[in-house]
C-alpha cells in the first residue's frame, strides 16, 4: 500500500503513509479485524497515468477495484495478467475514463462479478475477450465506440445477469443466443444500429426484469410472449420501427412501458391499462385509433397518449378518483365529447394535456380542485362558455393555455390571484369586456397572449415582468396607446395590430432596450414614425396618417391574409406535437433573445452616464491583457450606446477599445432584473475569480470585472465573427463550409464536457444556442453566458423553469414543469445546435422548431439526406458520410427522454469519431 501511495502522485489522494492504511480515504478493510484490504476506490481524482494499477494486484485480498471518473487511457497489460490471478477480485469499475483501442482480453479473474467499462473510447468488434469470465454477473460496455454484432460470448458459466450495451454502434440483429443466460435480469441496447425483429425466444428469459430496446433500428412486431415474462416490470421500445398492433397482456406484470415514437396501430387492447403495478405508459407519436380504454390502474402516475388518431370521448371511469395520476398527456387526437368532471378528482394531478382535439363544452369547474396542476393545456378544441373562476384558485400554476377555442364572456378579474402563472394564453377565442384593472399584481408573468378576441376599454398596467410577448393584437381597443407601456423595459414582443389605436406612435418605444418586435400595423395611428434602434423590427403597415414610413414588412408576419399568431399555431399544430413532450412554444414568433446589432449606429437614446465603480479586479494571468485592460476606458466605453455589437435576454456586450489598440468586449448584467440575487457583490466576485481561472479554449472565460451598485461588467476577449446564428444566417457575410462547421461542433462540444465535467460541481448553462456561441474565427467557438448559472436565482422565476433556461427551439420539454437545470438538458440543447450546423435551419422557423421537424422527418433513414443542408452535403462523398454520423448523434442529443441522451464526454468522443 505504501508503494502504491508513493506511485499515485496526486494531491487530491492525501494518502499518509505514517497512518494505518485502513484510515485512508477510499480504502476499505475487513471487519472486524482490519486484517487486510479488500476495497481501493481512486474515483474522481484526476488520475491520468495508468502506471500504477499493477501494484494494486499485489494486494491479494482486494475485492473491489473503483478507478471510474479519472482520464486513464489505458489498462496496462501487466495489470491483466497479475490481477487475473486474484480469486478474491469481484469488482471492477474503469467507467468514465478515457480508455481506448479495443477491449482488453480478461484472462483468469476467475472470481470477478462486476465489469463496468462505460463511457469511454474503446472500440472495434467484441468476440472472445471476455468468455474466460466464468462467474460475471454484471456486464456495462455502454457508451463506448463499438461496432459489430452484439456480443454473445459473455462468460462460459452463463451467470450474467445484467447486460449493459447502450449507446455504442452495434449493429445486426439481436442474437438469439442471448437466451442462453437464463439468469438476465436486465438487458440494456438502447441508443445503438440494431435492426430486424425482436426474435420471440427472448420470452424465455422467465428471470428478465428491465428490458431496454429505445432508440434503435428495430422493426416488425412486439413479441407476444413478452407478457409471459411474469418479472419483467420494464420496457422500453421507444423511438424504433414497430408496426403492427400492441400485444395484449403485456403490462400484466410491469411497471413501466414506453412504446412511444413507432408505427403501431390499431386500437388500445383493453386491459393494457388497468394492471394494478402499471405507473407509467408511454404510447405516444404512434399510429394508434379507436377509444382509450376505460380502466386504468390506480397507481398510474403518468400516462401519455398523444399524437396519435385515438377517438371516442375520454371516459369519465377511467380517470375517476386516480389519486397517484401527475401526468396526463392525450394531445393532438381526434377525441371528442365534454372534458369529464370527474379529472377534477385527480389530486396529485400537475400536468393537463388535452391541446388539439375536438373537445367541447364548457371546461369544467371542478379543474379547480386540482390544487397540485402547474400545466394546463386545453387549446385547438371546441371549448364554449366562460372561463370558470375556480380555475383562478390554481395558485401552483405556471402555464395555461386555453387559446383558439370559443371560450366567451369576460376574462375574470380573479385571474390575477393566479401569482405563479407565467405564461397566460387566451387568443383565439371570443372573449369580451376589458382586462382586469388588477392584471398587474401578477407578478411572475412573463408572457401574455390576448389577440384574436373582442376585447375593448382601458389598458390597465400591464406585469412589469412581462418579457417573452404581450399580444393584443385584432380586438376593439381604441384611443392612445397607453403610458403605461412604457414600464415594460424588459418586453421582447409587443403585438397591438389590428385595433383601433390612435394618436401617435409614443417615443418610449425607443426606450424599451429589450424590444426586439413592435407590431403596430392596420390600426389608426398618425404623424411621424420615431427612429428605432436598428435591432428592433417595426411594422407599422395600414396606418394611412402616418409618415416616412420606410421599414419592409416581414413575410413571416402575414402570410395569405392570417394574422401571425393564426399563422404560426397553425405551424405548431402540424409538427410540434411530432416530438411530444412539453416545450413552452411563445406563439408569437417566440424567444429568439440574441440580437446583432449592425454596424449602424443607434438612431435614438443619449448617452449614458460612466458608471461608478464600487469594485474592480483584473483575473487573467496573462501579462498582456493585465496591461492592456484600463477601467476607466472600458466604463467610458459602457456609457456610449453606439459601442454595443450585442444584446441577450440578460446581458449587454459592448466592444471597448483599449488605449493600446486592442479590443475586448465588456458584457453587461443589470442587477436590478428580478431574477438576478440582489446583494450579492462579494459572492459573485468570489465566483468570478474561479470562474477567471477556468482554461479552455472554447469557454468565455473573463479576464477581469467591475462592480457597480446595479450592474455587473465583465470582460472577455473579442470575438470579431459574432455569434454562430448570425454566421449561419449569412448575416455576417461569411459563408461556412463542412470544415467549419464540424469543427464548431466539436469546439462546443470540448467546452460543454469541460464545463460539465468541473468539480467539485459540475457548470451547467442556462441558456445555450447558437446564439450565445461567439466566434474568434471560422472553426474557433466560444461558449458564452457560462456565468449566469452564478448570478441567476431560478426561485424568482417562480414555477416553470422554461422561461428562465433556455431559449425556445433550444429547450429540452422537462424543463417545462421541473425547476432543475440538468446537463441532459444542456445536451439536449446542443444536439439542436447541431442540427443548425447540419440542415442550415434556425432552431425556430415559422413557429415550428428544429429538433422536432428532423426528429418527425428521420423516422426513415434512408430520407435523412433530405434533412441536410444540400449547399454543404453534396460537396463530396465523404463530407455527406460525415454530416450523417454527426446527424445520428445530434437525434441522440435531442432524445425527449433525459435519461436516454448520451453525456457530453461521450457525444464528444462520438464527434471525433465521425471524421
Amino acid at each position: 500500500m505504501i508503494n502504491l501511495s508513493k506511485s499515485l502522485n496526486v494531491a487530491s489522494i492525501s494518502w499518509d503513509i505514517n497512518k494505518d492504511p485502513c484510515l485512508w480515504k477510499g480504502v476499505s478493510c475487513k471487519l472486524p479485524s482490519n486484517s487486510s484490504v479488500i476495497q481501493i476506490s481512486l474515483s474522481w481524482v484526476s488520475l491520468s497515468s495508468s502506471d500504477f494499477l499493477p501494484l494494486v494486484c499485489q494486494i491479494e485480498s482486494l475485492q473491489i477495484l473503483d478507478v471510474s471518473g479519472n482520464r486513464l487511457s489505458k489498462i496496462p497489460s501487466k495489470f491483466l495478467s497479475d490481477c487475473g490471478k486474484l480469486n478474491e477480485l469481484k469488482q471492477l469499475n474503469f467507467s468514465y475514463n478515457n480508455l481506448e483501442g479495443s477491449l482488453p482480453v480478461f484472462v483468469g479473474f476467475a472470481g470477478l462479478e462486476f465489469l463496468d467499462l462505460s463511457h469511454n473510447k474503446l472500440n472495434g468488434t467484441i468476440d472472445l475477450e471476455l468468455d474466460g469470465l466464468v462467474g460475471l454477473k454484471s456486464l456495462n460496455l455502454s457508451l463506448n465506440h463499438f461496432t459489430g454484432s452484439v456480443p454473445t460470448r459473455l462468460g462460459k458459466s452463463k451467470v450474467l445477469k445484467e447486460l449493459k450495451l447502450s449507446m455504442n454502434m452495434f449493429n445486426g440483429m439481436i442474437p438469439v443466443e442471448v437466451v442462453d443466460y437464463r439468469n438476465l435480469t436486465l438487458i440494456d441496447f438502447s441508443v445503438n444500429n440494431i435492426s430486424g425483429s425482436v426474435p420471440s425466444v427472448i420470452g424465455e428469459l422467465s428471470k428478465l426484469e428491465v428490458l431496454i430496446l429505445s432508440s434503435n433500428d428495430l422493426s416488425g412486431e412486439i413479441p407476444q410472449n413478452l407478457s409471459k415474462i411474469t418479472s419483467l416490470t420494464r420496457f422500453a421500445a421507444n423511438s424504433n420501427k414497430f408496426n403492427g398492433s400492441i400485444p395484449a397482456g403485456i403490462t400484466e406484470y410491469l411497471r413501466n412501458l414506453d412504446l412511444s415514437y413507432n408505427t403501431l396501430s390499431g386500437s388500445i387492447p383493453s386491459d393494457l391499462l388497468s394492471p394494478l403495478k402499471l405507473q407509467t405508459v408511454d404510447l405516444s407519436n404512434n399510429r394508434l385509433n379507436g377509444p382509450i380504454p376505460a380502466a386504468l390502474s390506480g397507481n398510474l402516475v403518468r400516462l401519455r397518449l398523444g399524437s396519435n388518431s385515438l377517438n371516442g370521448m375520454i371516459p369519465p371511469a377511467a380517470i375517476e378518483m386516480h389519486q397517484k395520476l401527475i401526468y396526463l398527456e392525450m394531445e393532438n387526437n381526434s377525441l371528442s365529447g365534454k372534458i369529464p368532471p370527474e379529472l377534477g378528482s385527480c389530486s396529485s394531478l400537475a400536468l393537463l394535456n388535452l391541446a388539439q382535439n375536438r373537445l367541447s363544452g364548457a371546461v369544467p369547474v371542478e379543474l379547480g380542485n386540482l390544487s397540485h396542476l402547474q400545466v394546463l393545456k386545453l387549446q385547438l378544441n371546441n371549448l364554449s362558455g366562460e372561463i370558470p373562476t375556480q380555475i383562478t384558485h390554481l395558485s401552483n400554476l405556471s402555464i395555461l393555455n386555453i387559446s383558439w377555442n370559443s371560450l366567451n364572456g369576460s376574462i375574470p378579474p380573479s385571474v390575477a390571484s393566479l401569482t405563479n402563472l407565467i405564461n397566460m394564453n387566451l387568443q383565439g377565442n371570443n372573449l369580451n369586456g376589458s382586462i382586469p384593472e388588477n392584471i398587474g399584481s401578477m407578478t411572475s408573468l412573463m408572457e401574455l397572449q390576448l389577440g384574436e378576441n373582442h376585447l375593448s376599454g382601458d389598458i390597465p398596467s400591464m406585469p412589469t415582468t412581462l418579457q417573452i410577448a404581450l399580444n393584443l393584437s385584432s380586438n376593439l381597443f381604441e384611443g392612445h396607446i397607453p403610458v403605461t407601456l412604457a414600464k415594460l423595459t424588459g418586453l421582447e414582443i409587443l403585438d397591438l395590430s389590428n385595433n383601433k389605436f390612435s394618436g401617435e406612435i409614443p417615443t418610449f418605444f425607443g426606450q424599451l432596450g429589450a424590444l426586439t418586435q413592435l407590431i403596430l400595423s392596420n390600426n389608426q395611428l398618425s404623424g411621424e414614425i420615431p427612429k428605432f434602434s436598428p435591432w428592433v423590427f417595426v411594422n407599422t403597415s395600414g396606418n394611412e396618417h402616418l409618415t416616412n414610413h420606410t421599414t419592409p414588412t416581414l413575410p413571416e408576419l402575414k402570410k395569405k391574409g392570417k394574422p401571425i399568431a393564426l399563422t404560426i399555431v397553425l405551424a405548431v399544430v402540424a409538427a410540434v406535437f411530432a416530438v411530444g413532450g412539453i416545450t413552452i412554444i411563445a406563439i408569437s414568433l417566440s424567444r429568439q433573445t440574441t440580437i446583432r446589432v449592425n454596424d449602424e449606429q443607434p438612431q435614438s437614446g443619449e448617452d449614458l452616464p460612466v458608471p461608478e465603480v464600487l469594485q474592480g479586479n483584473i483575473l487573467t494571468a496573462n501579462g498582456i491583457h493585465r496591461s492592456n485592460i484600463e477601467f476607466t476606458k472600458a466604463m467610458e466605453a459602457v456609457s456610449d450606446q453606439s459601442n454595443i455589437v450585442l444584446k441577450t435576454r440578460f446581458s449587454t456586450y459592448y466592444k471597448a477599445i483599449m488605449p493600446s489598440g486592442s479590443s475586448y468586449f465588456v458584457k453587461k448584467l443589470n442587477w436590478s432584473d428580478k431574477i438576478f440575487q440582489l446583494g450579492s457583490h462579494d459572492r459573485f466576485a468570489n465566483d468570478l475569480e474561479v470562474f477567471g481561472k477556468l482554461s479552455n479554449s472554447n469557454v468565455m472565460t473573463p479576464l477581469a470585472y467591475v462592480l457597480t451598485v446595479d450592474s455587473a461588467y465583465l470582460f472577455y476577449e473579442f470575438a470579431s465573427k459574432g455569434t454562430l446564428f448570425d454566421v449561419l444566417r449569412g448575416s455576417s457575410g461569411d459563408d461556412m463550409d463542412w470544415a467549419s462547421r464540424y469543427s464548431v461542433a466539436v469546439g462546443v462540444a470540448q467546452g460543454l464536457a469541460f464545463l460539465h465535467g468541473c468539480t467539485p460541481h459540475p457548470i451547467l448553462l442556462l441558456d445555450l444556442s447558437s446564439r450565445s456561441i461567439l466566434l474568434k474565427s471560422l472553426k474557433e467557438p466560444l461558449i458564452g453566458e457560462a456565468e449566469l448559472c452564478k448570478v441567476i436565482d431560478p426561485s424568482k422565476s417562480t414555477g416553470s423553469l422554461s422561461t428562465i433556461a433556455g431559449s425556445v427551439g433550444y429547450i429540452p420539454p422537462e424543463y417545462a414543469y421541473t425547476m432543475r437545470v440538468t446537463m441532459a438538458g444542456n445536451i439536449y440543447s446542443f444536439g439542436v445546435i447541431l442540427l443548425e450546423l447540419l440542415t442550415g435551419k434556425p432552431a425556430v422557423s415559422e413557429g415550428v422548431e428544429l429538433a422536432k421537424w428532423v426528429v418527425n422527418n428521420s423516422l426513415q433513414q434512408e430520407k435523412w439526406d433530405h434533412l441536410l443542408d444540400y449547399s454543404i452535403s453534396r460537396t463530396s462523398t465523404a463530407v455527406r458520410s460525415q454530416m450523417l454520423a454527426v446527424l445520428k448523434i445530434a437525434l441522440a442529443c435531442v432524445n425527449v427522454s433525459p435519461d436516454a441522451r448520451p453525456r457530453m464526454k461521450s457525444v464528444l468522443r462520438m464527434l471525433l469519431n465521425a471524421r
